[in-house]
């Protein structure tokens, strides 16, 4: 490196890691899975870890939160706009937030949270987002004309690789029921009708369902139900982003995050449980109607123990990006390791009008000729 050339600066709120030929910047490169400096190019392997992702007991843990070594104070920024806490530079006083595209003008502050334990790192490249996301907008139907240009100018100063943060929750469940069995069974009914001006008797099979009282016990293990631990994404788009192939999760290892930012989990561990048990509860339900058998089945109780409780602490790699069309902005999201592509988008009221005249003109061009 010549005296005049000086290492080149990290984007704001990123983990650095200096090069160690040069002193300038690594990030995390998912073509190679590896950190390549941004300035003189020297690239490194991420090093492999032999141990197995690491489950921890959801009820210690709660009992006993402040006092677990698993917890870390970062360093973060609240958007105003849609609450997002993700990493920033204590010294930053403003900048743009990646979920909403909100100007953020606020001194970062510290947390104490809990450590991801495990990570998938980022297989999708920058470019190769981009490619993706255009194919998704020349995609979409009845949208209009001039979204690919305002999105394109967007998404190439825009995408931002995010690290999401997200829960997965493990049981063993047994549920005690009570309900009812329905079978259903015919009848031969006979009845009067008029035809021709006369009245004639006619029989007709009529369904009716027995009904007997039931009980029993299902037993459930439940592996890696997910939980976005984010409020700043729209929750209909980013669980479409699923599945996710959480049999490829990583230990933790700060240097895949080397380039992108992480966001702080919003929903707590606490909470997570709760909607995990809604997850839990509404398989259980299946499985108990299945248990029931018959035609119909109507269940009264349930009473559930849920056992082998543990947890992790995950962080899932997303693309995304904020771009404005005629002054509203728009959000989309790509799965980092799949490709897959969801979001926000306009619609052309010319263009469904458009296309419900064509449909009317088509229907009344037959009805002509049919007449």
């Amino acid at each position: 490196m010549s005296e005049e050339a000086t290492p080149a600066e990290a984007p704001k709120g990123q983990i650095e890691f200096p090069c160690e030929k040069c002193g300038g910047i690594m990030k995390f490169a998912p073509t190679s899975q590896g950190v390549t400096c941004v300035y003189c190019g020297h690239e490194m392997k991420v090093p492999q870890s032999d141990e197995d992702v690491e489950e921890l007991d959801l009820a210690e843990f709660m009992a006993h939160a402040q006092e677990q070594e698993d917890m870390l104070e970062e360093a973060l920024v609240t958007c105003s706009a849609c609450g997002a806490e993700t990493t920033f530079d204590p010294e930053v006083r403003s900048g743009e937030c990646p979920f909403c595209g909100t100007p953020i003008v606020a001194e970062a502050h510290t947390n104490r949270v809990i450590r991801p334990k495990s990570l998938l790192p980022f297989a999708v490249a920058k470019q190769d987002g981009l490619a993706l996301f255009k194919a998704w907008v020349r995609s979409r139907w009845f949208a209009p004309s001039k979204l690919k240009h305002a999105a394109d100018d967007a998404s190439r100063s825009k995408l931002n690789g995010i690290y999401v943060p997200h829960w997965t929750y493990d049981a063993n469940t047994i549920s005690h029921y009570t309900g009812e069995r329905g079978d259903d069974y015919w009848e031969t009914q006979h009845y009067t009708t008029t035809e021709n001006g006369k009245t004639v008797h006619k029989t007709r099979q009529v369904r009716k369902t027995r009904w007997h009282r039931v009980s029993g016990t299902v037993y459930q293990m439940f592996d890696d139900i997910l939980v976005l631990a984010s409020e700043s994404l729209p929750t209909a788009y980013a669980e479409k982003l699923e599945p996710w192939d959480l049999e490829n999760l990583v230990p933790f290892e700060e240097k895949y995050l080397a380039g992108f930012r992480t966001e702080r989990y919003q929903i707590s561990l606490e909470r997570g449980f709760e909607r995990a048990c809604s997850v839990m509860d509404d398989a259980i339900r299946q499985s108990i109607e299945h248990d029931i058998g018959g035609d119909h089945q109507r269940i009264h109780s349930v009473r559930t123990r849920r056992q082998n409780l543990t947890f992790k602490h995950i962080l899932l790699p997303i693309w995304i990006s904020a771009y404005r069309y005629q002054g509203k902005p728009y959000r989309f999201m790509i799965n980092a390791r799949t490709g897959e592509v969801q979001g926000e988008r306009p619609w052309s009221v010319w263009k469904i009008l458009g296309a419900v005249l064509g449909v009317v003109a088509v229907g009344v061009g037959i009805w002509y000729m049919a007449h």
